[in-house]
């Protein structure tokens, strides 16, 4: 009988009343659970994560999903919510169902009440691609270590400014980057972020 009625519950569990429980069908409620989160709807993300976890879904699932939002749209604008998610997740090790459900709860609510940010979601993107489309450039001279002689003798390290060492200044003459990758190449905005709020540790990156 038990089986019967977790099987039960499952059947009600897709947003979609004719969907079956599939894998299409957990993508759809991770869908709908991702897009209130994102929509800052506490109300909704909160349901979505009930009405799964009264469906059966594991637990690990849904912090997994949490964690991975946390920092794909919450981002530097709430670092706490990276924190948040990964407590959620030790919270079903430590606890589990159903005392963990309000662990659960208690992140998707502060997920969807968070500063949005892409900003580091898409700089990680952009930097995966320039390092899959150009993934031999060089790196400069200036910042290469230089354990041995011969590396000293060849220009390995030759430049480089240790920047604790001249006021905490950041950057340094020559950059960091491959200069194949062309002049002025960013893959980060600081500016990428919900007003009116800023990126923790950005200051001045409003738009």
């Amino acid at each position: 009988m038990a089986l019967l009625g977790r099987c039960t519950r499952m059947l009600c569990w897709p947003p979609c009343s004719d969907e079956q429980p599939t894998t299409t069908a957990m993508a759809t409620s991770t869908t709908t659970l991702h897009k209130s989160l994102r929509g800052g709807d506490a109300d909704g993300a909160l349901y979505y994560c009930c009405r799964m976890l009264e469906g059966g879904e594991e637990p690990r699932y849904l912090t997994r999903r949490l964690i991975r939002f946390a920092s794909e749209d919450v981002g530097l604008a709430d670092p706490l919510a990276l924190q948040q998610a990964v407590a959620a997740d030790a919270a079903v090790h430590a606890i589990g169902m159903p005392e963990c459900g309000v662990c659960i709860a208690q992140c998707a609510v502060y997920l969807a009440l968070a500063p949005k940010s892409v900003a580091v979601y898409r700089a990680y993107n952009a930097a995966m691609k320039s390092a899959a489309d150009e993934p031999r450039c060089p790196v400069p001279m200036h910042i290469r270590n230089a354990p041995t002689k011969l590396m000293r003798e060849v220009g390995c390290g030759k430049g480089y400014q240790y920047n604790p060492g001249s006021g905490y200044q950041r950057g340094c003459p020559g950059g960091y980057l491959p200069p194949e990758l062309g002049a002025g190449r960013t893959f980060f905005d600081p500016r990428d972020c919900e007003p009116p709020h800023e990126l923790k540790f950005c200051p001045g990156g409003k738009k």
